[in-house]
């Protein structure tokens, strides 16, 4: 299987896409979830109670929405937009997919931050 991962140049990603300990609302808000990273999808997407899609949905983030995320761990492999992968992040609400979030094939995440 083959796995793209997605640049963005957006203004004002960068520093939101890095998975790095943020400040600004991004930051206070996964401060406030208690959680050390930062993701942003680009699209609305549905919050998972596991990395399947088969799985109840416990929630939805709108695009554009920062949320507070705690690791990433291999789940059903999801094609979409033009990309395929493989890898869900863990939010404090539950599971989203990589592919729909800024940043490399980790959602952002550091690649040793998994679950």
């Amino acid at each position: 299987m083959r796995m793209r991962t997605k640049a963005f140049a957006t203004a004002g990603v960068g520093a939101l896409a890095t998975g790095l300990l943020l400040t600004g609302a991004a930051g206070a808000q996964a401060a406030a979830a208690g959680l050390p990273y930062a993701v942003t999808p680009y699209v609305n997407v549905n919050v998972r109670s596991g990395p399947w899609t088969t799985t109840d949905i416990t929630g939805h983030v709108a695009a554009g929405q920062p949320r507070g995320a705690s690791c990433w761990t291999h789940g059903e492999t999801i094609r979409d937009n033009g990309y395929v992968n493989d890898v869900w992040v863990r939010l404090a609400e539950g599971y989203v997919s990589a592919v729909y979030l800024k940043g490399d094939q980790y959602g952002g995440l550091p690649a040793s931050a998994t679950c």
